[in-house]
């Protein structure tokens, strides 16, 4: 076999199926190759955020993805917090993402990553400019100034493909990435950790006095501020269970069912269908770029599923790095606009994990070294109900990725891109862009074009046609909208200039140089 496409994605779980959609929906040919010929059942990367339902409303997939679901409809998806174990009596409301969805196009979901894998897929069937190769993975490469050669294996039959782009979305253990010698550094936290699921209409029931909750995490003072976390897979009967276990576990021996039960608290009937195992640790590589050779999701980053952060940075990954490897294909970016890719996306992940996943650890930590009901009941109840009253927003309220710091990014504060940020309606360069009402019912973001979109609030044509000038001597496709003037006030500014991945590149009241805009927002000056 011998094929060549625009790009070659080698991994099609979700990560790599969304960025073939993303590239194929804007016209680019991408060969994708994925060794598993169905998802692998393993109910992981359960919680997509309200910004990784806005991906799938981009990528024509949203009324199909909670159509998927286990989970009846109507039924809220929340959080609990208890301590020592599930029913102990002490327990709060946690990590409410409906807290922010005024500020998103799009209700967050809850289901199993297989789901969301296999509609995925079925979007792929319907783009001609994508191919899906089941039952084969990439093994070898090589790379030159004009394009990738890689080798390709299924069983016996093997196959010769060429891209000018390739990206490896492969997992933690990516091939890609050690093919393409590029490094990576490791917080290890000497943590061994047990993934099971299970089946129990017992659990079930116990839980139903908990109202509408799909996920549960415990906090145990033997852990060390590490989690014992449960969450619904099929709704009435499944649940998986995340647990650390002494690294020194005979996992032939170790009784589960019993350390399940410790968990909740009761003694139940239930069921194991698998058991696997991880170890706790946050890696990120150092470049997210090898010449012509890309990662993305896990093969560029990886961290305990504390928070849902794992999936939907994925996710992000793609949306960030379609629109990029189009508009190079295209001819309409700048040479240092493959490079934005690590700019933005590192400083993100690093972020995440340190102002996150590790905050969170740290957090229990000390809570469980301080607190203890059997040795202070009164300072307990305190502090318990001081970490309930923040508890429902823990990691929601400030969880607003941005690239303020990004060299695309025009204007603004220049602050180091995160993954922390206040969230704003306010249109502010390098954060993400949030719906307003439109006067015909619609919102803003209903409205945005798969290039760059200017919306223009007031009513100065003369700077909209400044823009579209600038935009056709680029090549670079850009749609307009104008909306009432009273959504300036909402926004900040007259103007809003947002990029083809929902984030602001630059916000103003007038403008002298568009072209100095565009040309910086698609990476046509030097990175600095």
């Amino acid at each position: 076999m011998k094929k060549t496409y625009d790009v070659i994605i080698s991994g099609g779980g979700p990560v790599g199926l969304g960025l073939a959609i993303d590239l194929g929906q804007r016209g680019i040919s991408v060969g994708l190759f994925e060794k598993y010929q169905k998802p692998l059942p393993i109910p992981k990367g359960q919680n997509l955020t309200q910004r990784t339902m806005e991906h799938m409303i981009a990528w024509g997939v949203e009324p199909e993805i909670r159509a998927a679901k286990t989970i009846p409809k109507g039924v809220a998806i929340g959080g609990l917090t208890a301590y020592g174990s599930l029913f102990s009596g002490y327990h709060y409301d946690w990590f409410n993402r409906a807290s922010v969805a005024p500020y998103y196009h799009a209700a967050n979901e809850r289901l199993p990553q297989y789901l969301t894998e296999s509609v995925l897929r079925q979007r792929i069937q319907h783009l001609e400019t994508v191919e899906l190769w089941l039952g084969w993975e990439t093994t070898e490469f090589e790379q030159d100034d004009t394009k990738v050669s890689v080798s390709v294996l299924n069983g016996q039959d093997t196959g010769q493909i060429t891209a000018k782009y390739m990206v490896g979305c492969d997992g933690p253990r990516s091939n890609t990435r050690t093919r393409s010698a590029i490094t990576e550094t490791t917080q290890d936290h000497d943590r061994s950790m047990v993934l099971i699921v299970f089946e129990s209409p017992a659990f079930f029931e116990l839980i139903k006095e908990f109202g509408d909750k799909q996920f549960y995490n415990v906090l145990h003072p033997d852990l060390n501020g590490y989690w014992m976390f449960f969450g619904m897979v099929e709704w009435g009967k499944s649940f998986f269970f995340h647990a650390p276990i002494p690294n020194d576990t005979d996992r032939d021996t170790f009784d589960f069912e019993a350390f399940i039960c410790r968990a909740i608290g009761k003694s139940i009937a239930l069921k194991l269908s698998y058991v696997g195992y991880w170890d706790l640790r946050i890696s990120v590589v150092d470049c997210f770029r090898e010449g012509r050779v890309f990662l993305a999701g896990d093969a560029a980053h990886s961290h305990p599923p504390y928070g849902g952060y794992g999936i939907n940075t994925g996710f992000e990954d793609a949306r960030n790095l379609g629109w990029k490897l189009a508009a190079t294909l295209d001819g309409w970016a700048g040479d240092t606009l493959l490079d934005s890719y690590t700019a933005e996306r590192a400083a993100v992940f690093a972020s995440t994990a340190k102002d996150f996943i590790d905050k969170f650890i740290e957090d229990d930590r000390k809570f469980l070294a301080h607190y203890n009901p059997d040795e202070d009941l009164d300072a307990f109840r305190t502090a318990w109900e001081i970490r309930a009253d923040a508890g429902a927003t823990q990691g929601i309220a400030t969880y607003s990725p941005h690239y303020s710091g990004s060299p695309l990014v025009v204007g603004g504060d220049r602050s180091q891109s995160s993954a922390s940020a206040q969230h704003d309606i306010t249109a502010r360069p390098g954060h993400h862009f949030s719906p307003q009402p439109m006067e015909d019912g619609s919102n803003t973001c209903n409205h945005l074009h798969c290039g760059f979109t200017l919306f223009h609030l007031g009513f100065d044509t003369e700077l909209v046609q400044s823009f579209q000038h600038a935009a056709r001597q680029q090549r670079l496709p850009l749609g307009t909208v104008q909306a009432a003037k009273n959504l300036a006030i909402s926004y900040g500014h007259e103007s809003v200039l947002v990029r083809p991945d929902g984030f602001v590149a630059w916000v103003g009241d007038d403008c002298t140089e568009p072209a100095q805009v565009l040309r910086q927002a698609t990476g046509c000056l030097p990175l600095n």
